[in-house]
């Protein structure tokens, strides 16, 4: 029998980005044989949707938290024809999980956040490496937005020279969230046990996308965070100032209590380089990159602008299980998914969360290697 995959978490994410990616990946992914949740209920009801989507001959097994071992989460972990697993767990959740499922011998690709906190990341990326990275066990941080075409697209662009050297930057998110909202309303949110709330679970989004765009390493940032909408606390809101050693700076300016639906104009991200420059915006069911140039006469007197725009399909989820999937089969994948550079995103936002106007050096808190 074919070695498969399990998927630890049957929350809204699960159901409806890992799955579809699992649908769209097809016979190139390792076949489903099993989910866990903490609830019976919910474990059952995504097997319930992997039959339907996958169009499986049989369901997935089900494993929950109970007072039985056959079929509690150690069980799951136990079976031989399991070789990996995706896990999409509550954030505090999940560091004793990766440990867990590496120290039973499988392949882990585990949700952004890499960990709650830079302290707990260390500690997780440093057993990682000296225990379960040495016997060839692979684990990646499922960050879609390094794996999304859209950003590459941008960071290929910057690559390619063809806004000059960058000289600056500027993001800005707005998101809002209501208590209608269905992520507000799963437990673990609604009353978080993790600094920033809604900052760190989708605040790194944001990091990721800079660091895979931007050229150099963001070394520096002083900034503020607020409170603004009561229920989003501890905090919903954060403005930086952001340097690159001494290659370029940039701002970020990130909410998640936006007063309407609506986005602002402003919405999404600016790179500015000598020879041009370059946005990034949603679009439905993606991302456009517009990419603005200088084209100057051959005697260099005259300047004229050159524009050119690149959409693609938002498809970061597929991406990131199709490189992980790849790397455990032993071929080539992107090279995403790096837990240090992923702790380097909750970096960012615990500065940032704490710099109250302070320049903090993000270099001190997450080093080069480990």
């Amino acid at each position: 029998m074919s070695s498969g995959i399990a998927i630890l978490g049957a929350g809204i994410f699960a159901k409806e980005a890992h799955l579809p990616a699992l649908v769209a990946l097809g016979a190139s992914a390792p076949p489903l044989r099993a989910v866990y949740s903490r609830s019976a209920k919910s474990a059952q009801d995504f097997a319930d949707a992997a039959v339907q989507s996958l169009g499986l001959s049989s369901p997935p097994t089900v494993y929950h938290d109970s007072d039985s071992p056959s079929s509690d989460l150690d069980a799951l972990l136990a079976r031989s024809d399991i070789s990996a697993v995706i896990i999409v767990l509550p954030i505090t959740l999940q560091p004793s999980i990766i440990l867990k499922a590496l120290a039973a011998g499988k392949h882990v690709i585990s949700e952004k956040p890499v960990a709650p906190d830079v302290k707990q990341g260390l500690e997780l990326i440093k057993q990682y490496n000296e225990l379960y990275k040495p016997k060839g066990l692979i684990w990646r941080v499922a960050e879609n937005f390094e794996a999304e075409p859209g950003f590459r697209a941008a960071a290929a662009a910057i690559a390619d020279g063809k806004i000059g050297k960058v000289i600056f930057f500027r993001t800005v998110v707005y998101n809002h969230i209501d208590k209608s909202s269905k992520w507000y309303n799963t437990p673990w949110r609604t009353v978080p046990d993790y600094q920033g709330g809604f900052l760190l679970d989708g605040g790194v989004h944001t990091v990721a996308a800079l660091r895979t765009m931007l050229p150099s390493r963001l070394t520096h940032l002083s900034g503020f965070a607020s409170l603004n909408r009561d229920f989003l606390a501890p905090h919903d809101t954060i403005n930086v100032a952001v340097r690159a050693g001494t290659d370029f700076h940039g701002t970020a300016e990130l909410t998640f209590a936006s007063p309407t639906k609506s986005r602002p104009n402003a919405d999404g991200f600016v790179i500015t380089g000598t020879q041009g420059w370059l946005s990034v915006n949603n679009v439905e069911g993606g991302y456009r990159v517009t990419i603005k140039s200088v084209v100057k006469s051959e005697d260099g007197s005259a300047e004229d602008e050159k524009e050119e725009v690149i959409e693609k399909e938002g498809q970061g989820v597929k991406g990131e299980l199709e490189a992980f999937f790849a790397v455990i089969e032993g071929k080539q994948g992107l090279a995403i998914g790096d837990p240090l550079e992923a702790l380097r995103d909750v970096a960012f936002i615990q500065a940032s969360l704490n710099s109250n106007g302070s320049l903090v050096d993000l270099i001190d808190l997450v080093p080069e290697s480990l």
